[in-house]
């Protein structure tokens, strides 16, 4: 049996405690409102056959690790799913509730958005709703300046063995950055070299990547398809660490009191991505419609 808008709208209903409205209507927030918007669709973002809790689960961690780039507090998330008739209740539920539980974990619960049956691959669409603190400066990418020291949160690489599906969005790490002096931040989900470049691009300036993480999955990677580890972590993607430009002071103290964070390079006067002394061509990554 196809599944139904009319069934899932009263289970919702039901699991919210609510009657439920087409609109949010969400508490006064005392701080600068913060959102962000990811699509999730079956055959880009996950293969069929990915089970449908880990899938709803990346839906909303990809919105929520936008809101760690902009050092946001989480408040809410908004779902429009859509799916073909031959979806099962079942997995469109199990979908749903974990977006909601991956939301609720990080205080942002599942408060609205929509359904709709069409054919062709499932995918859904996850909006986050964030809290800037009042008086807070944004660390927006366009002020990363030359002479700011790079870091990044963790090491790259190797995400489409499984990692892809148990994203960890660095809320905490980049509330705290931001307070301990970053000027900009960024997730990388279209690969290192390629976010990097984006970043160095809005601040006017060339970044000069000097030391490239690497995860173990890119190791591992690395011994199935004979390129290079330092190439996975170039340019999987979907990691989403958080990339960090701090004045160099800022960053010196950085590194002292959190030791997770990785000192990768440096930004200075020119344009475009140096690695290790060579200019990136600009190739790998990822880029849609590319």
């Amino acid at each position: 049996m196809a599944w139904s808008e009319e069934r899932l709208h009263q289970w919702l209903a039901a699991r919210a405690g609510e009657p439920g409205d087409d609109a949010a209507f969400l508490p006064p927030l005392r701080g600068r409102v913060v959102t962000c918007a990811d699509h999730c669709i079956e055959g880009v973002h996950w293969d069929s056959g990915a089970p449908p809790a880990r899938i709803g689960a990346k839906a909303a961690a990809r919105s929520l690790s936008d809101l760690a780039a902009s050092a946001a507090r989480p408040v809410a998330l908004l779902c429009a799913l859509r799916a073909p008739r031959s979806a099962t209740e079942a997995w469109m539920r199990a979908v749903l509730a974990a977006v909601d539980r991956r939301g609720r974990a990080f205080g942002a619960p599942l408060r609205g958005g929509d359904l709709a049956c069409a054919p062709g691959p499932a995918g859904l669409s996850v909006a986050a709703v964030g809290e800037l603190a009042r008086g807070q400066k944004p660390p927006e990418r366009a002020r990363a300046r030359p002479g700011h020291v790079l870091l990044a949160t963790g090491p790259f690489g190797g995400s489409r063995l499984g990692r892809h599906l148990r994203i960890e969005p660095r809320l905490e790490l980049g509330r705290w950055l931001a307070a301990h002096g970053a000027a900009a931040l960024m997730d990388v989900s279209d690969g290192l070299a390629r976010d990097l470049a984006r970043l160095a691009r809005a601040g006017a300036a060339r970044a000069e990547l000097e030391v490239v993480p690497i995860h173990p999955d890119a190791r591992r990677a690395a011994r199935r398809d004979g390129r290079s580890a330092e190439w996975h972590a170039l340019h999987d993607g979907e990691d989403h660490e958080l990339l960090a430009a701090l004045p160099a002071a800022a960053a010196a103290r950085a590194l002292r009191l959190r030791p997770e964070l990785v000192r990768i390079g440096r930004l200075e006067r020119g344009a475009g991505l140096v690695i290790r002394g060579v200019p990136w061509d600009g190739a790998g990554g990822y880029v849609h419609g590319g």
